[in-house]
């Protein structure tokens, strides 16, 4: 199927494939960077004001969860504010109450299989009159979105959401189905942004500090030179090594530099000596 561009007179595969080139620049220390180059482009494609990364597994038990025991624990926001970080936060704490978003519920429902949908695809026209959409979408800036999610196993998928602005028209089927042909060709990104923030194999996620201390491990520095970068004893360091290592089911630099290279859990339970 031959897919509309929004760039006149270019063929709508010649954006995408630029993007993907860019990505595949990044190296597996360069998560951060990357992803925000990504959520830049994703807004060039179709003239989007704002995009967000979410980092979804599956962790609780789905018995009467209407999440079907999805969490969030990761959103970045490519244009972050305080109000869009206080109104994540209020729909985790409602989640965990089974209060959850009607916009969330809908795509769990489909957890398993890539889907792209507008807001207009997922709730009635009746909805966009509701106080929920009033208060988590215009109060925030953001009027019509897309929501694209990739599964990477059964546990953990990749979402991404693109948000227009006030003033600017609803998106068309034909930016939603760009927006699905751009990030469903880059399942090896979307598994990579798992694994750095330690949601594709870890059962917890990352902190802060194990995700310093991840990319200079990626970069092939010693523990000694890690502390070094990041003004902290090597005793601390080597303790963020070993919870990484935990974590991520290995035992070594090797076995973890190589969940970067593709291979598969089971491979990894006897990482080589």
């Amino acid at each position: 199927m031959q897919i509309p561009s929004p760039y006149p007179g270019k063929p709508p595969e010649e954006p995408v494939h630029a993007l993907w080139d860019r990505l595949a620049d990044f190296d597996a220390a360069q998560v951060d960077a990357a992803l925000i180059c990504l959520l830049e482009r994703l807004c060039e494609l179709v003239d989007a004001q704002n995009a967000d990364w979410i980092g979804v597994v599956r962790l609780a038990d789905a018995s009467g969860d209407p999440a079907h025991g999805w969490r969030p624990p990761v959103v970045r926001f490519l244009c972050p504010t305080a109000k869009l970080d206080a109104a994540v936060k209020e729909q985790a704490r409602r989640i965990e109450q089974k209060q959850i978003h009607p916009v969330a519920e809908k795509m769990f429902e489909m957890a398993g299989r890539f889907r792209a949908c507008r807001l207009c695809d997922l709730l009635p026209p009746s909805w966009f009159g509701e106080a929920f959409y009033r208060s988590y979408y215009v109060d925030n800036g953001h009027v019509d979105a897309v929501y694209i999610a990739v599964p990477v196993n059964q546990d953990a998928e990749s979402y991404f959401g693109v948000f227009r602005a006030p003033g600017r028209p609803p998106f068309t089927e034909k930016e939603r189905d760009l927006l699905a042909h751009a990030l469903r060709g880059i399942k090896w990104f979307h598994r990579r942004l798992l694994l750095s923030h330690g949601l594709l194999i870890a059962e917890t996620a990352l902190t802060p500090a194990e995700r310093q201390v991840l990319k200079s491990l990626l970069t092939g520095q010693t523990e000694k030179q890690i502390a070094a970068e990041l003004g902290q004893s090597h005793h601390t360091t080597h303790g963020h090594v070993a919870s990484i290592y935990r974590k991520f089911g290995v035992s070594n630099r090797p076995a973890l530099t190589a969940l970067w290279l593709g291979r598969t859990e089971r491979n990894l339970s006897h990482p080589p000596k």
